[in-house]
């Protein structure tokens, strides 16, 4: 029966993007079909073959090293100030950031990691019949974050029309960066961080490909890549930790402010009506956790954590759902987990908006313009690759 209602969401997934599409006659039917099955049969050999096992199990033993790597940082600077066996989230979860920006700012410089985003970027490209410079910019975000990926294409960021640009924005808010997938391990099964990644990829391109149709000529199908001014190793390294840094300081203030209204909130709520907010959000997104897969008896408390993580952020929606998973079924557990690993909320509105307009004033007004489409589209996506896990799992 889950496999039929699951399917059932799936359809009205794609409802809801072709609702909202800018163009519905440009739609192109295929690459969405080969997409969703590609999502279908990746989903199932990560999550249910002794391959996907044996990938998994390598990505997260690798994390887990580097994990311990950046732990030694950590606790050289801050050892003493937590107390023994205690999980400080600040210095466990977000600290380690630091250490990742730095090992992406190595491969970044050796130009192993531009190689292989591009080359994976048009390999895509031939999947998803989209450009190729959109392809290369889903595969960049994933890996460099949502921010840096705009300045690797700065060069042609004036030049393109609102179409491109949005599907652009799209692939940002739709992945996470690769220096912050550690973090999300600490909290979720690796498992499900790993297979999140992949499924958002290619989500991303459906949703898109749904919602804002369009062809790319040949003339225009072209990547400018910016390269960043020369400099020697070590000033390199440096900058990509204090990018690092600046990443976990905002992510922890954010947390800091995020959680705190949310508990004011829930207190008022209860006041009032005997009920938190999250609780009465739980009710709200019940059905679409249902849709996704969720057992009915288990809807309430999965809709309020998807709704935690649209209101506030997917670090928040975290925090509570390690609260409640060990009470939940392995089923919804995995369905919600992958839910929570994209950057679809309304904060990111904000954070696209700056990164685009930092480079260009009239592009970031222009993104500004569609930011509320481009929540909808990356939350459809989100509930997309959802649904595949409740397909397969």
């Amino acid at each position: 029966m889950h496999y039929l209602i699951s399917i059932v969401g799936l359809f009205l997934v794609l409802l809801l993007g072709w609702a909202a599409s800018n163009n519905k006659k440009k739609i192109k039917y295929r690459p969405i079909i080969v997409m969703v099955a590609l999502q279908i049969i990746l989903g199932f050999l990560l999550l249910k073959t002794s391959i996907g096992e044996f990938l998994i199990k390598g990505f997260a033993n690798s994390f887990s090293k580097l994990l311990g790597y950046a732990a030694e940082g950590t606790n050289f600077v801050f050892g003493g100030m937590a107390n023994e066996g205690a999980h400080t989230f600040f210095l466990f979860v977000l600290m380690p950031i630091v250490f990742m920006s730095a090992i992406i700012g190595i491969l970044q410089y050796y130009k192993i990691l531009p190689f292989i985003i591009k080359y994976i970027g048009l390999v895509l490209s031939k999947i998803n019949g989209m450009g190729k410079l959109e392809s290369y910019n889903a595969v960049a975000a994933a890996i460099v974050g949502q921010n840096e990926v705009f300045i690797s294409v700065k060069n042609q960021i004036g030049f393109l029309p609102k179409h491109r640009l949005y599907t652009l924005c799209a692939s940002a808010m739709s992945t996470v960066s690769m220096s912050i997938v550690g973090s999300y391990m600490t909290m979720l099964e690796p498992r499900y961080v790993v297979a999140a990644l992949v499924l958002n990829l290619f989500g991303g391109f459906i949703v898109a490909s749904i919602i804002n149709p369009y062809e790319v000529t040949p003339e225009e199908d072209i990547i400018h890549i910016q390269e960043g001014e020369k400099q020697t190793f070590f000033e390199m390294l440096g900058e990509y930790i204090m990018d690092g840094f600046k990443v976990a300081i905002v992510v922890g203030v954010m947390l800091v402010g995020f959680v705190g209204l949310i508990a004011l909130i829930n207190g008022i709520f209860s006041g009032i009506f005997g009920m938190s907010f999250q609780a009465i959000l739980g009710y709200v997104f019940a059905p679409i956790a249902f849709l996704m897969g969720v057992p009915w008896h288990e809807a309430v408390k999965a809709g309020s954590i998807m709704a935690t993580k649209l209101v506030a952020n997917e670090f928040v929606a975290m925090l509570d759902f390690v609260k409640v998973k060990d009470h939940l079924s392995e089923r919804t557990t995995a369905i919600v987990s992958v839910f929570l690993i994209s950057f679809a909320n309304f904060g990111s509105i904000g954070t696209i908006v700056g990164a685009v307009k930092g480079l260009n004033e009239k592009q970031g007004n222009v993104v500004a313009r569609f930011g509320l489409k481009l929540l909808y589209g990356a939350t459809l996506v989100s509930v997309l690759s959802a649904i595949i896990i409740g397909i397969v799992f």
